[in-house]
């Protein structure tokens, strides 16, 4: 089968982008990770085509004839919909295509629409409330749950999720807040900050997916507080440890299994996905944020880390990843 590859390298993203913050980049992929899906990929047999993203994916989609699109796109722009630009063109062309379609990954772009869905479906998730620039003069700052987490509201890969954007204080967080609204341009959404484990599932498969891996990330220097945040993950091998599976309660470890697979269903993901939760002192589990199209970097992406953990090759998660999407479609059959 002939497959397209999608993606933006940062290379390439880079040379549109100015007056960006610092951590504008952080989503899109490296030629590393090009790479390494490129030779998972062929190790199924199929010949790869590379479609990259934005005005190449354009040009080069409609001059291949491709059978079916691996999607790693994360589109451009600051649009809550961005991840959602390549498999909508996909759709008008009919090209079927891996991941999840253009709604569900709108939808969890968006942080706060996400806990609202999620919340209606019975999963516990930090109490939150949204802010904007149109708002931002009417709130009371005193009424905002305490210590806060507050971040940009669409936005992946930790962009905007540093170790300064815990507050303790009301004055604090509007500090961060009028922070972040100035410097992403985009709602911003402060969040209840849970002390306890930071803990990350993948997901893959469909009707329904399997829990690949349940990952404790435990810092070095042992912290309640602790903060997986951008600077964490961009020195992970020296900050953090990963356990997978988790060590932690069988309750608490029935109840993660529970929620990633409501939420995943709930909010109609396709193939694979990376969900987050805070792990409550009482072993309660709090749903952070989900990743219908989570990184696939061969070295550093969690949902890499976990699977070899676990023993699971590269060649061999993507392949699940790869099979289960061709399965949706009969004719790929």
């Amino acid at each position: 089968m002939k497959i397209g590859l999608s993606y933006d390298l940062k290379e390439a993203v880079a040379r549109s982008l100015s007056g960006q913050p610092e951590d504008a980049l952080e989503e899109y992929d490296s030629l590393e990770t090009v790479e390494a899906l490129h030779t998972a990929i062929e190790a199924k047999g199929h010949h790869v085509i590379k479609l990259g993203g934005g005005r190449e994916f354009l040009t080069r989609i409609l001059t291949e004839k491709v059978d079916f699109v691996f999607n790693i796109s994360e589109g451009l722009g600051s649009y809550r919909s961005r991840e959602a630009q390549i498999p909508s063109i996909l759709e008008m062309l009919d090209i079927p295509y891996s991941g999840s379609d253009p709604q569900c990954l709108a939808i969890c772009l968006d942080k706060h629409l996400t806990k609202k869905i999620v919340n209606w479906a019975g999963i516990p998730t930090p109490r939150w409330q949204i802010i904007t620039s149109a708002n931002v003069d009417s709130i009371d700052w005193q009424s905002l749950p305490l210590p806060a987490f507050v971040k940009p509201v669409w936005e992946g890969s930790s962009k905007g999720i540093r170790l300064k954007s815990r507050a303790n204080y009301p004055d604090e967080v509007k500090s961060l807040v009028q922070e972040t609204l100035a410097k992403y341009n985009q709602p911003v959404l402060v969040e209840e900050f849970i002390a306890g484990e930071e803990v990350t599932v993948g997901l893959v498969g469909n009707a329904p997916p399997s829990v690949m891996g349940i990952m404790r990330i435990i810092p070095r220097k042992k912290d309640t507080d602790f903060i997986y945040s951008l600077e964490v993950k961009r020195d992970y091998e020296n900050l953090v440890e990963y356990e997978c599976p988790a060590r932690l309660g069988e309750n608490t470890l029935k109840l993660i299994r529970e929620y990633s697979l409501l939420a995943f269903d709930v909010l109609e993901c396709r193939d694979f996905a990376r969900i987050d939760f805070r792990v409550s002192q009482a072993g309660v589990p709090f749903f952070l944020e989900i990743n219908p199209l989570a990184g696939l970097n061969p070295r550093s992406s969690d949902l890499i880390i976990m699977a070899r953990l676990q023993g699971i090759q590269y060649n061999d998660l993507i392949g699940a990843i790869l099979d289960s999407a061709l399965k949706r479609y009969p004719r790929c059959r």
